[in-house]
């Protein structure tokens, strides 16, 4: 293990809280049986960890990788932030290297936040005018994480007015039983409407009775309460 990563490490290990570690593993649901079992938590606020990020830019990418496969899961997590940071500066072949290992790494990208925060600005950003086979291949996936990783890619073209790719993951995932996927679905799904609540509409009108309550209600969290309502209640909608 290089220098600059025992360093790193140890610093992250003075910022740990104890008292904050046992919250996050109520709220990330690490217990027996949930999403994030055994993930440990050592308490370190994102904020922190942000701030790690602009000191230790000078890690490897070979170190960095090592963080993203470790059990901790806050350096997973400073390990993505820092492939941010990289890949926003990067040139072409940096971009292409962090990338790859994004994809290399997807077993231990396997919490909400660690894509939430990442997966638009690296995975969406890099395939954005290229062939977007890859979030076509995960969103059929097994594993709930990959899914995600699909959905939230989309993200980044929602951002940029683009709302094709979105809407045909949406659509893939309309029935998807896992809550953080119906949930993420949702979350999409109003950041299209945010931009163009006509679009959202045209799509909710011809699935919402189809789609599961979850989905629906993020989908629609921002309409005005008449609309909301109507929609909740089954007065808009039609069979398809």
């Amino acid at each position: 293990m290089g220098r600059h990563l025992n360093i790193l490490r140890q610093e992250l290990k003075r910022r740990a809280k104890p008292k904050k570690a046992i919250v996050l593993r109520g709220f990330f649901k690490t217990g027996a049986g949930q999403y994030a079992e055994k993930d440990i938590f050592i308490g370190v606020p994102v904020p922190e960890l942000r701030l790690l990020v602009k000191q230790h830019l000078h890690l490897s990418l070979p170190e960095t990788e090592l963080l993203i496969q470790s059990k901790i899961h806050e350096e997973r997590l400073l390990g993505l932030l820092l492939l941010v940071a990289w890949f926003q500066n990067g040139d072409a072949q940096t971009q292409k290297q962090i990338f790859e290992c994004y994809v290399r790494n997807l077993a231990t990208i396997n919490n909400w936040d660690l894509i939430d925060l990442t997966t638009d600005r690296i995975i969406g950003e890099y395939l954005h005018q290229r062939n977007k086979k890859p979030i076509y291949t995960w969103v059929k996936s097994k594993n709930l994480w990959k899914r995600r990783v699909a959905m939230l890619a989309t993200y980044n073209y929602i951002k940029k007015g683009e709302f094709i790719d979105a809407l045909k993951i949406a659509d893939q995932l309309l029935h998807d039983k896992e809550d953080l996927i119906q949930k993420s679905v949702g979350w999409m799904l109003r950041e299209i409407g945010k931009r163009d609540q006509a679009v959202e509409e045209a799509f909710l009108k011809l699935r919402c009775k189809h789609m599961p309550r979850t989905m629906l209600r993020y989908a629609i969290e921002r309409f005005p309460e008449n609309l909301r309502k109507a929609y909740l209640n089954g007065v808009i909608g039609q069979q398809v």
